[in-house]
């Protein structure tokens, strides 16, 4: 399932209640800070960080391919008094009107790209919407499999109008060839009499450092550093990494 399709209805309601943390908004400022503006978060669902960037007066634009999310995300901008630019697009496919200094997920969103075909895609198009000597800053992960007492648990909280959402994860299967990990997530709402429940599948895509070099130098991505999430120098197996990306000239492009 397409992120596209997976976050809509119930799971985009359910998104912001349910989520266990927000990223912290700092060290995307100080990348956009570094890289310079314009700016482009890319999967920025209902606006964290992207609203908080705008609210210190940086020049960033945000793209999700979820409409349902982007609504949420436009609704709080409203509310809170910020403009802000987004664009309903996929990764993929991205055909935006400028080009950017600076590109960047929050969060290892880009794991979410079903297989190798899908990321080499959407690092072509980050590439093509960078500037040449832009910079693109990518954070992947290998997910762990889940302990077995978490299968079947139930997470509970409060939507905006006083339902209670209810999600847990169904099952797991893992394929360490293909490097995937899908799980089947039940999401539900109860609310006086009336009761909805989905089952969704949502898979995991992961990378190993040489691979995901190597499809970001075939796109015109030159990698400057690899890090761990506390910015110290990852090793090559670490199961969280943040690529920061240069693009190179014009002439060695895709």
């Amino acid at each position: 399932m397409e992120p596209a399709d997976f976050y809509t209805g119930i799971v985009a309601d359910a998104y912001a209640p349910l989520k266990s943390f927000s990223p912290d908004p700092e060290p995307y400022a100080a990348f956009v800070r570094d890289s310079g503006t314009p700016a482009l978060e890319l999967g920025c669902g209902d606006g964290d960080p992207l609203l908080a960037l705008r609210r210190h007066g940086l020049d960033v634009e945000g793209v999700d391919s979820s409409a349902d999310m982007l609504e949420r995300c436009c609704r709080r901008a409203d509310e809170a008094g910020i403009a802000v630019t987004v664009h309903h697009q996929r990764m993929e496919t991205l055909s935006l009107p400028r080009r950017f200094h600076s590109v960047f997920l929050a969060g290892p969103t880009f794991n979410l790209l079903p297989d190798d075909s899908a990321a080499d895609a959407t690092l072509r198009s980050i590439r093509r919407h960078l500037v040449d000597g832009g910079s693109a800053l990518i954070p992947i992960h290998v997910p762990s499999p889940s302990p077995a007492d978490q299968i079947g648990q139930v997470r509970t909280a409060a939507a905006d109008d006083g339902a209670e959402l209810r999600f847990s994860l169904v099952s797991e299967e893992r394929n360490e060839t293909m490097r995937t990990q899908t799980a089947i997530l039940r999401y539900e709402r109860h609310q006086n009499d009336e009761s909805t429940m989905v089952e969704r599948p949502w898979l995991l895509h992961w990378y190993t450092r040489s691979g995901f070099e190597e499809l970001a130098t075939a796109a015109g991505l030159m990698t400057v550093s690899v890090t761990d999430a506390d910015g110290n120098a990852a090793e090559d197996d670490a199961a969280y990494m943040v690529f920061r990306l240069r693009a190179a000239p014009s002439p060695l492009l895709y």
